[in-house]
């Protein structure tokens, strides 16, 4: 027996064991064990978007394209983006992999298999359809739409699809790669500002989605302005240690002096179910940000599947980077304060209430730290503070008074953009636009904005609203929304001479903060329940309502003077021409 690292001799165990009771040892079992955030993310992957293949298309490509957005605008850069979605066969997907492509052997294994007294009884089915279909077009009948024949039962074949976005943002450091793409809960967006995406993952999740469903890595390609050359890196993730494992990592030579990034994923999929999400998703995006070049396309084996479409450009007015921000007093909890303390360079108490938070000034400071209680002073060592003391200082956040923060640190697309966007996008005939001032809920400044068109390109009769949260298009979960309860529910569209069911109405409202109260796991919907943001955006519809009324109104007014004077005209002329048929025919007037 090896009995290296025992602290005794081998029979103590045994004599241990006789003096305790007989039930047998379970130490394995009652070891801890850890999960990796990446491994967390893999398991639930619903919250992230990543439901099914679909979604997870979707997902990618959302994700993909906000980060190349956010690049581009934190250099000043009008942003150029390149979007393509590649179909991938399952024979050329075996060819990438290195696996060879075989023939069913016993066809009763799989889940698609059909008998033949099953496949006879469906062709009949479909034979007795169209047998009735041409009765009916002989008889002249207008043919209605076939119904669909349940087919063989199955899941299918999984489709796959390499994903590919490119941009003319910032690039990143060629060091730096490996851990921005490889390691889940690491990156710059831990500040508190206004950022697009929902759970900081980016790119993280659709190379974890990768990992799971073809388990291919995922080619980044990289440069920043100035560099002569250009990052190449082929990684996939070490989901159960959290680490980037790195395939290939080299400098090539930057020939066209090239700046941005470009990312290629291949995934599993489902392009059929999401592609009227993904190609709305595209369209509003180009809505909210006018200033932004797209194209976007779809790449089949079918050529007839192929779509290309380009957003174009339409104006170079760019809305300012959002700039980071303190703290509220009033929006932090314990966790938070202990972690400022933590990482502030402030020596003193003082200090840190005056320079670690919004609106508290040095007067304030010190009636702040006067009410705490004798423990505390202004000179007192920030780092000495103990729990108790914390507990002290949050309390008195939450119940004193402090001036609301300002909309300083928020980003808007503003009016004219949102305007362009709308026209641009949906060529309404009349189109009506609203920025509110900046308001506070929960120690957060949030701004809302709004703009209703009517009538259009490719509007459906009714309310078509489009949602937006710190300038990102929300496409699920609508029914919950506030924007969407609120333009259903609160609305009198009646009174602003608006038919709500037969006119073509295209309800725009953005919503930017610090921080977005998104409901559900997922985040897709923004709740109804925080009377602020409910009332802020009641108020910016209503008041586009209130614009496009005065338009209606002064169309309908020259409408009706246009029919006065036709009217008038008509006659004029009616009685012109009985004067003169009496005259021709020399009857004496009366």
């Amino acid at each position: 027996m090896d009995t290296e690292g025992s602290s005794g001799s081998p029979e103590e165990p045994k004599q241990a064991k006789r003096g305790r009771s007989k039930t047998p040892q379970k130490s394995n079992e009652s070891l801890l064990k850890q999960k990796s955030p990446a491994e967390f993310f893999a398991e639930n992957k619903n919250i992230a978007g990543f439901d099914n293949p679909g979604k997870s298309l979707y997902t990618t490509v959302r994700e993909l394209v906000e980060n190349s957005l956010d690049s581009a605008e934190s250099i000043s850069e009008l942003p150029v983006i390149e979007i393509a979605i590649e179909e991938i066969s399952k024979s050329k997907f075996n060819t990438m992999i290195g696996l060879v492509d075989r023939e069913r052997v016993d066809k009763e294994l799989y889940d698609d298999f059909e008998s033949t007294k099953a496949r006879e009884k469906r062709l009949a089915k479909e034979a007795r359809i169209q047998e009735i279909q041409a009765k009916n077009v002989a008889l002249g009948k207008k043919l209605k739409e076939a119904a669909t024949v349940k087919g063989v039962k199955g899941r299918g074949e999984a489709a796959f699809f390499r994903v590919t976005c490119k941009d003319n943002g910032r690039g990143m450091p060629h060091d730096d790669i490996p851990n921005m793409f490889g390691r889940v809960l690491s990156g710059t967006k831990y500040g508190l500002k206004q950022t697009r995406g929902k759970f900081g993952l980016g790119a993280k999740m659709a190379l974890i989605w990768s990992k799971m469903s073809t388990g291919l890595p995922i080619d980044i390609v990289s440069s920043m302005r100035g560099q002569n050359y250009v990052s190449f890196c082929r990684l996939d993730i070490d989901i159960h240690r959290n680490i980037p494992h790195v395939h290939l990592h080299e400098k090539r030579e930057n020939k066209d002096h090239w700046h941005g990034a470009e990312i290629q994923v291949i995934i599993e999929g489902n392009w059929t179910t999401y592609r009227s999400k993904i190609l709305h998703y595209m369209r509003q995006m180009a809505v909210i940000t006018p200033y932004a070049q797209f194209l976007f396309k779809f790449i089949s084996d079918t050529a007839d599947k192929n779509v290309t479409i380009r957003f174009a450009r339409r104006t170079d007015v760019m809305p300012p980077v959002p700039p980071e921000t303190k703290h509220h007093p009033s929006a932090v909890d314990l966790l938070l304060i202990k972690r400022l303390i933590t990482e502030t360079s402030k020596k003193n108490l003082l200090q840190f209430l005056q320079h670690e938070f919004v609106n508290i000034r040095k007067s304030y400071a010190e009636r702040l730290i006067g009410e705490m209680g004798p423990d505390f002073s202004p000179k007192m060592s920030v780092k000495s503070l103990t729990s108790q003391q914390i507990v002290r200082i949050h309390q008195l956040f939450r119940q004193a008074k402090f001036d609301d923060p300002s909309g300083d640190c928020l980003s808007p697309a503003g009016e004219y953009n949102l305007r362009l966007g709308i026209i641009k996008e949906l060529q309404p005939d009349l189109v009506a636009t609203y920025a509110g001032s900046p308001q506070v809920f929960e120690g957060h400044p949030f701004i809302v904005e709004a703009g209703i068109s009517l009538g259009g390109k490719d509007v459906k009769q009714g309310l078509n609203i489009f949602r937006f949260a710190n300038r990102i298009p929300l496409l699920f979960e609508q029914g919950a929304d506030v924007i969407t309860r609120t333009a259903l529910k609160r609305i009198n569209w009646n009174s602003y001479k608006i038919n709500q069911m037969q006119d073509k109405i295209g309800v725009f409202v953005s919503i930017v903060s610090t921080k977005i109260p998104f409901k559900g796991t997922g985040k897709e919907y923004i709740g109804d329940d925080i009377t602020e943001i409910s009332s802020a955006v009641k108020s910016a519809i209503q008041q586009c309502c209130l614009q496009l009324k005065s338009k209606i109104v002064k169309r309908l007014q020259a409408r009706e003077r246009q029919e006065r004077k036709r009217n008038l005209n008509r006659a004029c002329f009616d009685r012109y021409s009985s004067v003169l048929l009496l005259n021709c025919l020399q009857i004496p007037s009366c």
